[in-house]
């Protein structure tokens, strides 16, 4: 199916657009480290989602 990957091709292309550095990390600890934050403090709790009509998926999540 076409669709598998879809959810998380667009997030990993959000993640390097809007928040990976342009040179990548030093190390593998560093990316770690900063991709919890993307998710944690970025992803659902201030980035809107379309899906959700523009809500975070916490407040969605709260809304429910």
């Amino acid at each position: 199916n076409c669709w598998d990957n879809a959810v998380m091709e667009r997030f990993f292309r959000s993640y390097k657009t809007e928040w990976m550095p342009k040179n990548g990390y030093q190390h593998f600890n560093e990316a770690k480290h900063d991709v919890l934050n993307y998710i944690l403090k970025h992803y659902n709790t201030k980035r809107g989602h379309s899906y959700n009509n523009y809500m975070t998926p916490t407040a969605a999540e709260m809304a429910a």
